[in-house]
């Protein structure tokens, strides 16, 4: 094989992963007009378009994305065995990418960034908020944070956060004037505060006792896709709320929002960090593994 071809299929790589020149540029440090010298070289000598090029964006032709699909374990195992040799030296280094829900950036990972980046400073983690439940072998990234119960069977799965519970609430203001609800179906009779996905998708309010599972969905005269926004519109008086408690210990604490449906809200398994193989895991992953599995 001529060598000059492997740093040239990195290149590609990378420009099909930015989707940009200039991407791929800031991505590996180097000029713009390098990473299309080195696309152009590379199309010349294998006599085939690898990339089909706009004035908008970059994406791989047939044949780029043919041998892409090929490469692609090969160019994880040379990025793998080069941060294992920089690990040995001294300690994981090197870029991380994360599929994480907003929730689970908020409750489990905010709190301790802090803590990692100190813990890894040769670390650059980046953290992209998807709600969705992503293919993170597709879409580029080394992990993904999910909740339990959303997890595929073929991927490995490592526990980063305790169990979670829901808590339906409302104002003192709000059941000055409606009664609290003391089943799910009294929920009809009652203005609530809604939760969208980023697919579009509202949430249906889940609940469950003595093995009766009840879907419900909501209704009222607010969509949000926060839960910040959300818990914060139930202690202005909105109507009611359903989230993580995790969200209103302290209103609950202080008695700023009144919950109900407790007995209805059983806890369930929290995040979990999810990846497709133990025998490519990186370095910076499992650092990242350790350090925030539960007991870590």
């Amino acid at each position: 094989m001529n060598r000059a071809h492997l740093s040239q299929l990195a290149v590609l790589a990378t420009v099909a992963q930015c989707g940009s020149f200039r991407g791929a540029a800031r991505e590996l440090a180097i000029a713009p007009s390098a990473v299309s010298h080195a696309v152009s070289s590379l199309e010349a000598r294998l006599g085939v378009r690898l990339l089909a090029r706009s004035t908008r964006s970059v994406a791989p032709t047939e044949e780029g994305a043919q041998l892409l699909e090929r490469l692609r374990p090969a160019l994880s195992e040379i990025d793998l065995a080069l941060e294992t040799a920089i690990e040995a030296r001294d300690q994981p280094a090197g870029n991380l990418r994360l599929s994480v829900p907003r929730t689970a950036a908020h409750l489990v990972l905010t709190p301790r960034l802090g803590a990692f980046a100190s813990a890894y400073p040769d670390i650059v983690l980046e953290i992209v908020i998807e709600d969705r439940f992503t293919d993170v072998v597709e879409g580029g990234f080394d992990a993904g944070v999910r909740l339990g119960e959303s997890l595929q069977r073929d991927m490995i799965a490592v526990r980063i956060g305790p169990d979670l519970r829901g808590a339906v609430v409302g104002a003192p203001s709000y059941f000055a004037t409606m009664l609290r609800p003391q089943h799910p179906r009294d929920l009809a009779d009652h203005r609530c505060i809604r939760f969208r996905f980023s697919s579009g998708i509202l949430y249906r309010w889940e609940f469950e006792k003595d093995g009766e599972a009840i879907e419900f969905a909501a209704q009222g005269p607010l969509i949000l896709d926060e839960d910040h926004l959300i818990a914060q519109a139930a202690v202005d008086g909105a109507g009611l709320a359903f989230v993580f408690e995790d969200y209103v210990r302290a209103p609950l604490a202080d008695g700023r929002l009144i919950r109900v449906l407790e007995d209805w809200c059983p806890p369930f398994d929290g995040f979990f960090v999810y990846y497709p193989s133990r025998r490519q895991m990186r370095p910076a992953l499992r650092a990242f593994v350790d350090f925030f599995r539960v007991g870590g």
